[in-house]
């Protein structure tokens, strides 16, 4: 009979548990059943049910991770609840690739329901008198569906604030009783078939508003004088200020030019034209001549918008997620998103863009981008789905004639050559050799994986540093997976990203398997010298450092090889070697004489297991007073007695 104390009431609950403690310890345990059931029904089940009712009956091409068992306040993605717990009150559900009408008595029952946004799907029909029901809405956000009919009589939501409907097929007039909707702050009806004139909409709080590409006629409310002239264009209207007084007619008669005027008008044209021309061949030349005086580490941290970066038609394409992607955004989201450049490539720029609900992505802006359409997605097809923890997954791509992006995740911590390269002032923490082993163990597993996959023909073609990341276990990470296939054909450039690719590479969109091993090895020798893979000398020498590296090792000066910031950390001398003996096998003029990238993770790995107990014991060749090191011959054993002074 224990279930009848436990109601709702937390209070009767309460009660029943100090009785029960007065009785037998048994009722305690009855007690604790009873605290066990209330945290239970805690959970809002009507509004869950209704919208398990409501993902059961609308086609969607989205996976989602609404578990009937799992809680719809702490896990279900797009739902927001209240602080209690107790009442959804959020619904964020845009490009989930929702299809057909929003199914009835569904949504309907979220009676506390206060934001809902479905925008960018395909939800068709007329518009659900189900929302009708939601009489706590204040944001309502569905534009770029395909719902038609008549738009809803807005004033039956007493608090609505924010109105979407735009780039839909709604049609008919406005209702004039939009204006009895007192809250409004902003409201978007653009881009539909509306028609009629436009009712005085006279809300003091209305800060935006839009009703541009319609059918709308007639005069333009004088109401409505205090926004710009554009969000009426694309319809039939007269502007109320510039229409004629009543009874007179605007004079027909118009004064002919005569020749001589004519005559000046032209050459006053011809002029103005080849001004405009010198202008635009002096600016053109201008951006050539800077784009050539770019380098690529010179990426200014400048909070922009992507909208500005993008092209303006979208050609109705939008961004195409895969599976087991949480997260809830449409190209909307991304290109009106806080964007900061992270880093210009050969393939592109990439930002990282802060969007709403605490998300943060890494987006790739591609470049010269040489496939069909047809053909990048078949390729973004088969990258979408590699899942490795050493490998940065790809969320989502866009592909329109003028603009291709992709979608990967974020890595806070940095990238390689960020951590490797930057700030070498006084105030820099050094990348230890715990950190760098890591590194190249991940990076190693995250290439060997990519390489098992499509048959195990996977290439990724542009290994570098700036590419490979920490992830949340300080592991490497490797991103920009297979981009150079679908790319237009480069030329190496005189660049840092020349000095990784190998030899036999003319081609970016060839790229072997075999040209990642030795791009990886080039990665190698970047974390055990701390040198670029192309860097200048004092004397603005271009110098490669797989060359350098093979001239330092000939002359038996092993140690000048190493990061003079690995100097201070004990007993990894050994390791160093040994990490050095795999680069140079990686990085072999031959490609059919370079390690296959599976052998080379376990080598790597097994640098870590050969040597943990070494690390534990007293480096005892170090000497105090005269601060020098020694080290084994590259070319010998790494057990070897052999050493070369530093």
């Amino acid at each position: 009979m224990w279930p009848t104390f436990c109601s709702r009431d937390s209070l009767g609950c309460l009660a029943a548990g100090k009785m029960f403690k007065k009785m037998n310890p048994l009722f305690m345990f009855m007690f604790m059943l009873c605290a066990v059931f209330l945290s239970i029904q805690a959970d809002p089940v009507e509004d869950k049910q209704a919208l398990l009712d409501f993902i059961a009956h609308i086609h969607h091409s989205r996976p989602f991770n609404w578990n009937k068992e799992a809680s719809v306040c702490s896990s279900w993605i797009g739902v927001a609840c209240n602080r209690e717990k107790t009442r959804v009150i959020g619904l964020h559900l845009p490009g989930m690739g929702f299809q057909g009408p929003i199914p009835h008595n569904t949504l309907g029952r979220l009676s506390a329901l206060e934001v809902l946004s479905l925008r960018s799907n395909a939800i068709s029909g007329s518009f659900p008198l189900d929302l009708v029901e939601l009489k706590n809405l204040t944001t309502l956000c569905l534009q770029f569906n395909e719902l038609s009919g008549s738009l809803p009589d807005l004033s039956v939501w007493n608090n609505l604030s924010i109105v979407d409907l735009s780039s839909n097929g709604f049609d008919g007039s406005i209702p004039f009783s939009v204006s009895k909707a007192s809250h409004l702050t902003a409201l978007n009806l653009s881009n539909n078939l509306l028609s009629g004139d436009i009712p005085d909409i006279d809300i003091p709080s209305l800060q935006q508003l839009d009703l541009s590409n319609n059918s709308l006629s007639g005069i333009i409310p004088k109401s409505l004088g205090r926004f710009p002239i554009w969000i009426f264009s694309g319809n039939h209207l007269l502007s109320s200020t510039i229409t004629s007084p009543p009874g007179q007619q605007p004079s027909k008669k118009a004064k002919k030019l005569g020749g001589p005027a004519l005559l000046g008008i032209i050459i006053g044209a011809c002029v103005l034209l080849c001004v405009l021309i010198a202008l635009l061949i002096i600016c053109c030349s201008s951006k050539r001549r800077n784009r050539r005086r770019e380098l690529p580490g010179n990426t200014q941290k400048k909070e922009i918008s992507l909208k500005k970066m993008a092209s303006e038609n979208h050609d109705n394409n939008r961004l195409v997620f895969f599976e087991g992607c949480n997260l809830a955004f449409d190209l909307e989201d991304l290109l009106s998103a806080s964007a900061e450049v992270l880093g210009k490539g050969a393939f592109g720029v990439t930002y990282k863009a802060a969007l709403e609900e605490s998300t943060t992505v890494a987006v790739k802006r591609l470049k010269e981008v040489a496939s069909a359409k047809r053909e990048f997605e078949q390729h973004m097809e088969v990258i979408g789905h590699i899942r490795h923890e050493n490998v940065s997954a790809l969320r989502a791509y866009y592909y329109s004639k003028d603009e291709k992006l992709v979608v990967h995740d974020y890595h806070d911590l940095g990238s390689v050559s960020a951590l490797l390269h930057g700030n070498r002032g006084e105030s820099r923490t050094p990348l230890d050799w715990e950190t760098r082993l890591n590194i190249a163990i991940g990076a190693a597993r995250g290439i060997a994986y990519v390489h098992s996959q499509n048959n195990a023909k996977l290439v990724h073609g542009n290994i570098k540093a700036s590419n490979i990341f920490l992830n949340s276990e300080r592991y490497g990470c490797v991103s920009d997976i297979g981009l150079a296939s679908v790319m237009s054909s480069m030329p190496p450039p005189i660049m840092r990203a020349a000095g990784y690719r190998a030899p036999e590479v003319t081609d970016t969109r060839k790229a072997t398997q075999a040209s990642d091993v030795y791009s990886f090895g080039v990665f190698l020798l970047e974390l055990l010298t701390g040198r670029s893979p192309i860097h200048a000398t004092g004397g603005e020498e271009i110098v490669h450092l797989v060359r350098w590296v093979h001239s330092v090792v000939r002359e038996e000066w092993t140690a000048e090889v190493f990061d003079v910031e690995l100097l201070r950390y004990p007993n990894i001398e050994e390791e160093m070697v040994e990490m050095l003996q795999i680069a140079m096998s990686c990085v072999v003029r031959v490609p059919e004489q370079r390690p296959k990238m599976a052998e080379l993770a376990k080598t790597v790995e097994e640098i870590r297991r050969a040597n943990n107990g070494n690390r534990q014991q007293s480096f005892e060749t170090t000497s105090e007073t005269s601060g020098s090191t020694t080290f084994p011959h590259v070319g010998a054993e790494t057990t070897s007695t052999s050493t070369t002074p530093l």
